[in-house]
């Protein structure tokens, strides 16, 4: 499958249009059964938008800006450029079947993340699998799928990993407990082709993989996996995503995103350097 991975994401430009609707809003002193009212929309329908979940015409666009008072025209147009790429389908949208819409939002995300750090206890994550481990994994959590529904999910891991070899890749940094790296996910065949990615995975430049070594005890990580996903837009702060076995939560406060980055610098600084990390990758990879 050819997708075009430096493609902006309608995801975020959804979450930005909806958070600049917002807050123009609230600096008009407007509620949104006022606002709704004024144009004859159920307020649900503006709620949703402001939610992050549905889109806005660009025509809808021009009657909030009316209300809100903003004349501004390259302000305007800006937002009006935001709503036409919101509208646009990322390559996800083609597996819309199999992705409930909180996984195609994180999907989204990643697109135009910059910086993506994650933590996982117990598998290595979608973004850096092999074919076969991650048809072993979705296998195991998904025993009532088809074999053509496993080779869908499968194609969408090994989609989502093109966002590392595009020009502009994003910065990921990866902590991996010792159980997901020792747990013989797909067999003993399967797991050392894993590890010996992992190791070579380690020598990119956008990427920095540490192993968390049982002896380092207890940790902020215990309560489960997680990632952080920066962008590069100002005053973006970022957003957290907790994964489920069928679904995702975000997390956008600036409390949360706080907690999470002390809890992944622990993390980085509990575990194995990069280089021990990589050593220990060939090592286990040896063993098998």
């Amino acid at each position: 499958m050819v997708v075009n991975v430096a493609a902006g994401s309608p995801t975020v430009r959804r979450r930005r249009l909806a958070r600049e609707l917002t807050r123009l809003r609230d600096e008009r002193g407007l509620t949104i059964r006022e606002v709704a009212t004024t144009l004859e929309w159920d307020p649900s329908k503006l709620s949703r938008v402001e939610g992050m979940q549905r889109g806005i015409i660009v025509r809808d666009v021009r009657k909030l800006l009316d209300i809100y008072g903003v004349q501004d025209e390259a302000q305007r147009e800006a937002l009006f450029e935001m709503s036409r790429q919101s509208k646009q389908r990322g390559w996800w949208q083609a597996f819309s079947d199999l992705m409930p819409g909180e996984y195609a939002s994180l999907v989204g995300l990643e697109a135009e993340a910059t910086e993506i750090r994650n933590y996982e206890p117990e598998l290595v994550p979608g973004l850096l699998q092999t074919e076969q481990y991650a048809r072993a994994v979705i296998r195991a959590y998904r025993p009532a799928d088809t074999a053509q529904e496993v080779e869908r999910r499968v194609q969408i891991r090994m989609t989502r990993q093109q966002i590392l070899d595009r020009d502009d890749p994003p910065r990921l940094r990866l902590v991996l407990n010792e159980g997901a790296v020792r747990r013989l996910a797909g067999g003993r065949e399967v797991m050392r082709e894993q590890l010996t990615k992992l190791s070579e995975d380690r020598s990119r430049g956008n990427v920095m993989i540490q192993v968390l070594p049982f002896t380092a005890g207890e940790h902020p990580g215990m309560s489960g996996p997680f990632s952080i996903l920066g962008f590069a837009e100002p005053g973006e702060l970022g957003v957290v995503n907790l994964e489920g076995m069928n679904t995702s939560l975000s997390l956008e406060t600036e409390h949360d995103l706080e907690q999470y980055g002390n809890a992944f610098d622990f993390l980085q600084a509990a575990a194995l350097g990069p280089r021990e990390s990589r050593d220990m990758l060939i090592a286990l990879a040896e063993e098998i």
